[in-house]
């Protein structure tokens, strides 16, 4: 099987999907990932076929819309933001899709543009999509993030509710995408976006843990197969300054991941102010950039690495709520302090404390409370053992192989269909 591997966005949006294109490499077939040039070295080193797709832009530019999207108040006025910032060069983007899927036995595209469906259809091609947080599930048991619920209801009519407000939904995402971009999707002969959140495809992979949050997919189009992870290479260099620097202790780390966040300089001198004299923490810089003015010897900075080599310095991990980000430190066993920004970073946030696996920050003054929440989980047990509990559920599940396996079935049933409807 020829597969075909598109995302786009940031590193949240695309080491998912790498992690994925190694399993179906592993399992014997050809993997094609399609995405913007920034991501190659990554996607090659995972041994994938890249392919070029816009836009060509340098880190720093992916920075700045980042930026730019975290000032959107909104989810649904982000997603606004980052179709109408791909429209100068989504025609091109989607010119260059349809030579790429030429020869492909499967598409998976991010969640983000289902309307791909309609290219991959067109040459025969069995379309599936890929998500990175499960509140994107059309189910009766919950209404859309943001909208309300109808509490001590009786069920019944909850249930109701909440498909009502699904569908609403869909129809207000589906509004603002064709705002944005429905009449070059016209143009390219892909038509204007319908069934955004309730019917992106027949087969539809939710890479978040099935045992810890599975349950509410009740359409069968929704599968929940565990998170799927790829992470940064180690660096030795690194691992050598951290052990020194920490000298046997775990301490806490601070990582905003791929968010990116204005005047970085006056929030960091908030934090520089409020962070008690002597208290060992860990910064990685990230894409916003976070650095210290002054000489803090308590204060190690750090750069790009792995996950997993950096959490294992750490006692807790204060960071965004990215997908990523959150499943690495679910897997690691230590708690979250989770500062939410956009998207569904609130989502995930939630999701630490349903969990009992650490707490969460308003973004605004999260440098003057830092300190006290950081004191909250040392002195509480429970969340380290909860986290370690959490961590021992998600070693026995298998996000990619499983991935595999539903897309391998998903291929062979198109397949099957397609053959019974030549029969005569």
């Amino acid at each position: 099987m020829r597969a075909v591997l598109t995302s786009h966005g940031s590193t949240g949006d695309i080491y998912p999907m790498i992690a994925l294109g190694r399993a179906l490499l592993e399992a014997g077939h050809e993997v094609v990932f399609a995405t913007a040039p920034l991501y190659r070295p990554a996607i090659e080193r995972a041994g994938l076929e890249y392919r070029h797709l816009p836009p060509d832009w340098e880190k720093e530019i992916f920075i700045e819309f980042m930026r730019e999207l975290n000032r959107a108040p909104l989810p649904l006025l982000q997603l606004r933001w980052i179709y109408k910032g791909a429209r100068p060069f989504m025609g091109e983007l989607i010119d260059a899709m349809r030579e790429t899927l030429k020869g492909a036995d499967l598409l998976v595209s991010s969640y983000f543009f289902p309307q791909y469906r309609v290219l991959a259809e067109r040459q025969g091609i069995p379309f599936a999509t890929f998500a990175f947080c499960h509140n994107l599930v059309p189910t009766p048991d919950h209404p859309p993030e943001g909208t309300p619920a109808l509490y001590n209801f009786p069920r019944g009519l909850q249930r109701r509710w909440n498909r009502l407000l699904w569908r609403i939904s869909s129809r207000v995402v589906d509004f603002t995408v064709n705002r944005a971009v429905g009449e070059l999707y016209q143009e390219k002969g892909l038509g204007r976006s319908e069934g955004f959140l309730t019917s992106p495809a027949d087969l539809c992979l939710v890479a978040v843990s099935r045992e810890l949050m599975g349950g509410i997919e009740h359409d069968p189009r929704f599968r929940f197969t565990g998170f799927l992870r790829w992470q940064s290479e180690e660096v030795p260099e690194a691992e050598a300054e951290l052990d020194a620097f920490c000298a046997g202790e775990k301490v806490p780390v601070v990582t905003f991941g791929s968010v990116a966040f204005d005047d970085t300089h006056t929030i960091m001198s908030r934090f520089l102010k409020h962070w008690p004299s002597g208290k060992k923490i860990i910064l990685q810089s990230g894409w916003a950039g976070l650095s210290v003015e002054m000489e803090r010897p308590e204060i190690k900075v750090v750069h790009q690495m792995s996950h997993d080599q950096l959490f294992r310095f750490a006692s807790m991990v204060v960071h965004h709520g990215g997908a990523g980000t959150t499943a690495s430190v679910l897997h690691a066993g230590v708690p979250n302090i989770v500062i939410p920004h956009i998207a569904d970073q609130q989502w995930w946030a939630g999701e630490v404390v349903r969990l009992r696996a650490g707490l969460t920050l308003g973004k605004r003054k999260w440098p003057e409370k830092l300190p006290a929440c950081v004191r909250r989980i040392e002195k509480n047990t429970r969340f380290t053992e909860r986290a370690r509990e959490i961590a021992d559920t998600l070693a026995h599940e298998n996000g990619p192989a499983y991935s595999v396996r539903l897309l391998e079935e998903y291929v062979r049933s198109r397949a099957e269909l397609a053959t019974d409807g030549k029969r005569p």
